[in-house]
């Protein structure tokens, strides 16, 4: 399986989404947030995973989706950014789809101007929201965040 052409499935609110598996580092059952203060109101929180302190994005706030408190039953996709791991809370983890890259379909074409997809990939059995978690922040949302790191 080529990572470049894979995708971890997840889902919020029966909506299925993806991330490219070369950005996931794991899925762990959900934990406690600890609040951070002074982060942009698209970060929930911190986690704790092994002594790393990981800040948890809203994504159900990004696509606007109702907001739920978070449930033991729910899980985090743990990936990388070009800055930091993050943790991104989601109802369940549907697997792992490769596809191909004539199956995808850019952002733009889809809803121009859309920031935090980076495009559609259309399988047998439904459509596929990719989520690019690099353009999931502003810059203002960064810097307020690693403020808040720096001062945590």
């Amino acid at each position: 399986m080529d990572a470049s052409t894979a995708l971890v499935v997840f889902i919020l609110d029966g909506q299925r989404y993806a991330l490219h598996l070369s950005a996931v580092e794991r899925v762990i059952r959900a934990v406690e947030i600890t609040r951070l203060p002074e982060a942009p109101d698209i970060v929930a929180g911190v986690i704790n995973l092994r002594g790393r302190v990981i800040p948890v994005v809203d994504v159900r706030r990004r696509f606007h989706l109702p907001r739920r408190e978070t449930t033991p039953a729910d899980q985090f996709i743990i990936a990388r950014t070009a800055r930091r791991p993050v943790a991104a809370p989601v109802d369940a983890v549907d697997g792992v789809v490769e596809y191909d890259q004539g199956m995808r379909v850019p952002p733009g074409e889809i809803v121009p101007g859309i920031q935090y997809v980076d495009g559609v990939v259309k399988l047998r059995d439904g459509m596929v929201l990719i989520h690019d978690l690099d353009r999931f922040l502003s810059l203002e949302e960064r810097r307020s965040l690693e403020r808040a790191m720096a001062e945590a």
